[in-house]
This record gives structure tokens, sequence and C-alpha cells, in this order.
């Protein structure tokens, strides 16, 4: 990395986050970790000197949120990157997931993303600099049977990130969001994948096809410490994507929605450009 630089990471207990975290210490950078359990993160991370700051968060509360932020400005003087990586899978129809499964789903993967903006957004407008990295999936661009509400959520987060990339742009600002494919981590767990507690038995095919990801649990083929290296190489370009696919599923995916939804667009042109008044 060219300077060393300020780095505020969720859900840095586990997965990404904890490769992250324990790359970019390694690098002698400084970072705020943050958790719901910091004595779980800090013995993950293994790491006791100054460069480092478990924080605990609850992102669904935006007033953890900003104390979070202040202690990370007050304790290094800057806020450079703000990778929100924290977030958890939901698995079920809609007709089987509860209001109350759907609202926590979106309190952590939206509106905790939304809430960490809207607090270093201050920071990072007085500093005229800063990169923000959302973490999505690429189920937030070509979704699969059975997971609805996650790709709902992870959807948003890729629509929040491409028009927050605009808005900031001026302000010398970053935005990139991440779409991962399937990496090695523990995000097939129970600890990060909420599974639908009341399975209606006319939806087969969704349970054939979660039955089928959770088989993969310790199979995939991302490795989660390539990835942590790629956020953290294109959080020290001058011009880093809006956009980053990671993995080649995610990569396959991706270009097949984008075949698919060019094929679907054009079958219907004459029909979408039809709607003008007449005379």
């Amino acid at each position: 990395m060219e300077s060393k630089k300020v780095w505020f990471i969720t859900g840095a207990s586990k997965g990404f986050g904890l490769s992250l975290v324990k790359q970019l210490l390694a690098a002698g950078e400084k970072v705020a970790a943050t958790s719901r359990y910091v004595a779980s993160l800090v013995k993950a991370v293994g790491d006791v000197s100054d460069n480092f700051l478990p924080l605990y968060v609850n992102l669904a509360d935006d007033k953890s949120v900003a104390e979070a932020i202040q202690t990370t400005y007050n304790t290094f003087k800057q806020i450079d990157v703000v990778i929100n990586n924290a977030g958890y899978g939901i698995g079920g129809s809609i007709e089987e997931l509860t209001d109350a499964e759907a609202r926590e789903a979106f309190d952590i993967n939206v509106f905790g993303t939304l809430n960490v903006i809207r607090a270093v957004m201050p920071f990072m407008r007085e500093q005229k600099s800063g990169h923000i990295i959302n973490i999505s999936s690429i189920a937030g661009i070509a979704p699969g049977i059975g997971w609805a509400l996650y790709a709902a959520a992870k959807f948003a987060v890729v629509g929040l990130s491409e028009v927050l990339a605009e808005d900031v742009k001026a302000l010398g600002i970053k935005v990139t969001v991440v779409a991962p494919g399937a990496f090695r981590t523990n995000f097939l767990t129970p600890d990060s994948l909420v599974m639908t507690k009341h399975p209606i038995d006319e939806y087969q095919d969704v349970r054939s096809i979660h039955a089928r990801y959770l088989q993969m649990d310790g199979k995939q083929v991302g490795d989660p410490e390539k990835a942590a290296a790629a956020m953290i190489k294109i959080a020290d370009e001058d011009n880093p994507p809006v956009h980053l696919l990671l993995g080649e599923d995610a990569y396959s995916r991706a270009m097949a929605k984008l075949a698919s939804l060019d094929k679907e667009y054009r079958m219907n042109e004459e029909l979408s450009k039809s709607m003008a008044y007449q005379g």
C-alpha cells in the first residue's frame, strides 16, 4: 500500500472481516473493527497493538454506530476506508418468512450499512477524501431460487452504492460495491445463515436448492484471504471500480444475467417504446 490508512470494518470477528483485519494489521495499518461480541473479536484477531481498536456495535442502532465512528476518529484522527462487511443470509420463500425475520435481515444487511455511511460521511466530507466499500453478494445481481429476502437486501446494497458513488464523487469520496460468490467462510453455518422455521411442503424446489447449498459448507472454491487482499488492493487505487465481482462463479453468474437482461429487454423493445401520447 502506498500510504498508511485508517480502516473501519464491520462484522470483523469472522469471514471476510477477520481476514481483512489480520492482513491490514500485519501491513501496519490502523484498524477499528466492530462486532457484537468484542471478546470473540479480540481473541480471533490476537493483536493488542495500538493500531487495533476493537469496538462493540449494534449496527441496527444508529446511536451505537455513531459512537463507534466518533471513537474511531478520536483515536486515529481520521477515517480513510470503511468496509461495510457485516451481514447474514436468510433462506426461504417470501411466504415462509415472517415480517419480523424480513425486517431483522434488512436491519443488518441494509440499514446497518446506511447507519455507518450516514455516521462517517461528515468526517470524509471534512477530509475531502475516503473510500466506502459495501459488501453485497452475487445474489444482489443474479439471485437464485429460495433466497428472495437475501437477494432483496443485497440488491438494495448494490443500488444505494451506485447512487452514493455519484452523490459523493465531487466531494473526493469513492464508493465500491463488492459482489462475492461462494467463499470458504462460515457463511453457511447457523451463525451467519437463518433458514425458514416454517417450511411449506409445496416449495420442494426451494428445499432442494437449500440442501444443495448447505452441502457446500467447507467446500467452496473461493479463498477468503484472496478476497480480502483484493479489497485492500482496490482501496489503494486512484480510480477504483464502482462494481467488483469476486470469484469465478460470481463473474459467470453476472455475465449470464447481463445476457439474459439484454435478450429480454430487446424482445420487448417495440412495446417498451410505444408508451408516448400520439399526436
